[in-house]
């Protein structure tokens, strides 16, 4: 059966994505997530941008770090969603929206791949919501136990094979991401 997709875009901030503390691959990510975001619009879908804020700080509301990303492309009519969680569901009416533009689907990409993106999909999963992961389409930094090549990897892997929710978590690549029509 046909889903009604909407696409999840995670944090994709200035504060995350821009000076010396900027996510692993930054530059084409934000290219694929804009064609991405293309695609959602061409059919229709919803785009909706998460959002992470804190009490003060680089992700403080309204800060030069809380906006969205440069090079990053809204449309008019996406919608902003505001979160102060890893878990973009918590406390933010995300859901609701969801069913008010009837989806039930989601494509998710974003930041940070071990918090938010992690922790939104198997929320997602867990609300009965089949996922596509786009595996080329999350990020993260360089850990001290890990590259972040190798947390990316690892996530597309371990939320793959996640079966015990009921919808799985499907990895695709941007170029293939198919919004249906």
């Amino acid at each position: 059966m046909p889903h009604n997709f909407a696409l999840l875009v995670i944090d994709m901030q200035r504060g995350l994505c821009e000076g010396p503390g900027a996510a692993f691959d930054i530059k084409p990510l934000t290219q694929r997530i804009n064609q991405l975001a293309k695609k959602a619009r061409d059919v229709k879908a919803p785009v909706l941008w998460v959002h992470h804020e804190e009490a003060e700080g680089a992700l403080q509301h309204g800060s030069a770090g809380w906006q969205l990303a440069q090079g990053l492309e809204a449309g008019p009519r996406d919608i902003l969603v505001r979160k102060t969680t890893p878990d973009s569901f918590l406390r933010t009416g995300l859901e609701r929206l969801l069913k008010t533009h009837d989806v039930d689907a989601l494509v998710i990409c974003g930041l940070q791949t071990e918090y938010c993106v992690d922790t939104t999909t198997r929320r997602a999963l867990a609300l009965g919501l089949p996922v596509v992961l786009v595996s080329d389409g999350h990020s993260t930094n360089d850990k001290a136990h890990l590259p972040a090549a190798q947390i990316i990897a690892h996530h597309n892997v371990t939320l793959a094979s996640i079966s015990s929710f009921g919808p799985r978590a499907q990895l695709v690549a941007a170029a293939d991401v198919d919004f249906g029509a």
